[in-house]
C-alpha cells in the first residue's frame, strides 16, 4: 500500500479547465485526440465526447495507491501500451497548462461500478484502500507481482472485480522441514493474522509436526508463522502470522445454499504462482471422496468404515511446488464431504479459496482427481475435476481450532458398507452391518440390515457419504437421518458421539 495519500479521481464535471494566459491564438494540436470544443471554435466541430457517468456519491474517497504523476503503472503489458502514459488518471497537483489528453475518469468509474458487483460500495472501498487494482506501489519490492492487472478498464468483468476483492484475503504458504518442503495457499480469517489452510500443506502430508512456515500476502509482504492446530480428519489447519495487523479477512458464504451451475472462482498459488485466478462452475454438490493421507488419525477403533476392499483412489492432494507426494506410503484414508468444481485447481492451490460471484468463500480447495490414479508416483494437473471443503464445515473447524487448538467430529457407532454391493440390493445407501452397544446408532434404534439414505438432509449413496457427513458434524451434536427397513422409510433423531 502506498504511503502517499491519494485524492479522489475527479469526474469531468468537477474539473475546471485552467485559464490560458492572453496570447495569440494557438494552432490546433496535430494529435488524433480531439481538442476541447469552444463556442468560438472555427472550422468543423470536433466530434462530441460521450457523457461520462458522475463519480458515485456513495463511494468513499479514493484511497492511496495511484502511481505518481508521470510514472507508468506496474504490471503494464508489453508493447506500445507499456511505453505510453498509464491507462488511468493519476494523483498529484493539477498541471499548470491545459491538458488536451482524453480523460479516463469515466473508465475509472466503470471499473468501480464493476467492482461494486461484489460486496457493494462499502466492500469495494475496503478493497480499494488495501490494494492497487492496477499495480503495486513504489513501496513494494520490485519482485512482487501485480495483484490485479487491468489494461482495458472498459472491459472489466465480474471475475476481475471478485479477484480485486478476494486476493488480499489469500496468501501463499511455504512449509519446510529437514526432509523437504513445499508450497500451498491459505485464506485470511482475521486482521491480526489467523489463516486457514490444509493439514497436508503445513505438515507436508504428515512428514513433520514442527514445520518452518513462511507466508506471503498478495501485496508481497512476508511473515513468519506458527502452527495453531491441525485437524487431520478433515485436512484443515490454522496458522498465525507473527506481528501481522491490518489484513483483510475473507467473507464466508453459506455453502448449504449453493446450486449446481453457480459460478466458482479459485484463487491461490498453483506451483508457487501466487495471485492466480481461475474460474468455472459448481459441478456437483453432496459429493464425498476418500483420500489417502499420511497425516490421517488412526481410525481403526471407529465404526464408520467401508468394511470392504478399497481400490486405488483417483483422488490426491494438490501438493505445491517442490513438495513430494507421499500418499503411496499412506496406510490411512480420510473421508470428506466436498464441492466439485471445474475451476482449474492445480498443485499448490491446496488451502486456497473457492469463492462465489459475490467474492464470498464457498470452499477451501483440497484435492484434485487424476485420470490414472497415483501409481506412477507423479502428479497430474487439472483435468477439470477439483474438490473443495464446504465453507460451513471449514468455518466450524477453524473456529474450534482457534478456540481449543483442535476440532471435534461426530461418531455414529456403526459398521457400514455400500448398500449397492449387498446381495439382492435394490437401493443405494449406507448398509448397517453392525451397531456398537451404547453408541449413537444403537440409541436411535438402528440395527443390522438398515440402509441409511439421508443424513442431516444430505443424500447418502454409499458408506463414504455417511462417514463424511458424520465427520462433518461436531462431536456431541444432534442429527437426523433417514433409513430404509423392510422396504419402509423411517426417520431417526440422535445425538452423535465424539471421535477420539
Amino acid at each position: 500500500m502506498s504511503d502517499n495519500q491519494g485524492s479522489r479521481p475527479e469526474s469531468e464535471d468537477s474539473v475546471s479547465e485552467p485559464v490560458a494566459p492572453a496570447a495569440s491564438p494557438q494552432p490546433a494540436p496535430s494529435s488524433d485526440v480531439p481538442p476541447t470544443p469552444t463556442p468560438a471554435a472555427a472550422g468543423p466541430a470536433a466530434p462530441a465526447m460521450p457523457p461520462r457517468p458522475p463519480y458515485p456519491a456513495s463511494y468513499p474517497k479514493a484511497p492511496a495507491g495511484y502511481p505518481a504523476a508521470g510514472t507508468a503503472a506496474t504490471g503494464q503489458a508489453f508493447g506500445p501500451g507499456a511505453q505510453t502514459a498509464p491507462t488511468l488518471p493519476l494523483s498529484g497537483p493539477a498541471p499548470s497548462a491545459p491538458v488536451r489528453k482524453k480523460s479516463t475518469a469515466g473508465r475509472t468509474v466503470g471499473l468501480l461500478v464493476a467492482a461494486a458487483l461484489v460486496g457493494g460500495a462499502a466492500g469495494v472501498g475496503g478493497t480499494y484502500a488495501g490494494i492497487s487494482l492496477w499495480g503495486q506501489t513504489q513501496t513494494t519490492a520490485a519482485s512482487s507481482p501485480t495483484v490485479v492487472t487491468v489494461n482495458d478498464t472498459q472491459k472489466v468483468n465480474n471475475v476481475t472485480a471478485v479477484a480485486a476483492k478476494v486476493l488480499p484475503s489469500v496468501v501463499t504458504i511455504s512449509a519446510t522441514a529437514s526432509n523437504g518442503g513445499g508450497t500451498g495457499s491459505g485464506v485470511v480469517l482475521s486482521a491480526d493474522g489467523y489463516v486457514l489452510t490444509n493439514t497436508h500443506v503445513v505438515t507436508l502430508d504428515g512428514a513433520t509436526a514442527d514445520p518452518t512456515l513462511s507466508v506471503t500476502t498478495s501485496d508481497g509482504k512476508v511473515y513468519k508463522a506458527t502452527l495453531v492446530g491441525t485437524d487431520p480428519t478433515y485436512d484443515l489447519a490454522v496458522i498465525k502470522l507473527t506481528d501481522a495487523s491490518g489484513l483483510t479477512p475473507i467473507d464466508f458464504a453459506d455453502s448449504s445454499k449453493l446450486n449446481v451451475g453457480d459460478q466458482a472462482i479459485a484463487l491461490g498459488a498453483p506451483l508457487g504462482l501466487d495471485n492466480t485466478v481461475t474460474t468455472g462452475i459448481v459441478s456437483a454438490l453432496n459429493r464425498s471422496i476418500e483420500i489417502a493421507s499420511s497425516a490421517a488419525p488412526d481410525d481403526s477403533s471407529t465404526k464408520e468404515d467401508g468394511g470392504q476392499g478399497q481400490q486405488e483412489s483417483p483422488f490426491q492432494f494438490d501438493f505445491g511446488q517442490g513438495q513430494q507426494q507421499q500418499q503411496q506410503s499412506a496406510n490411512a484414508t480420510i473421508k470428506i464431504a466436498v464441492i466439485q468444481t471445474d475451476a482449474a485447481i492445480n498443485p499448490g492451490n491446496s488451502g486456497g479459496a473457492l469463492v462465489d460471484s459475490d467474492g464470498k468463500l464457498i470452499g477451501i480447495n483440497v484435492a484434485i482427481a487424476s485420470s490414472g490414479g497415483s501409481s506412477s508416483g507423479g502428479q497430474s494437473g487439472n483435468i477439470g475435476v477439483g474438490f473443495s471443503i464446504p465453507a460451513n464445515i471449514a468455518q466450524r473447524v477453524a473456529n474450534e481450532i482457534i478456540k481449543d487448538g483442535s476440532a471435534t467430529h461426530g461418531l455414529l457407532g456403526a459398521t457400514v458398507a455400500d448398500a449397492a454391493s449387498q446381495k439382492n440390493a435394490t437401493i443405494q445407501g449406507a448398509y448397517i452391518q453392525d451397531v456398537s452397544s451404547g453408541g449413537a446408532a444403537a440409541g436411535a434404534g438402528l440395527r443390522s440390515g438398515d440402509i441409511v439414505t439421508e443424513f442431516n438432509g444430505v443424500p447418502v449413496t454409499n458408506a463414504i457419504d455417511l462417514t463424511a457427513q458424520v465427520r462433518a458434524a461436531a462431536g456431541g451434536s444432534d442429527a437426523t437421518l433417514s433409513y430404509v427397513r423392510d422396504g419402509k422409510t423411517e426417520t431417526a433423531k440422535l445425538t452423535l458421539g465424539t471421535l477420539q
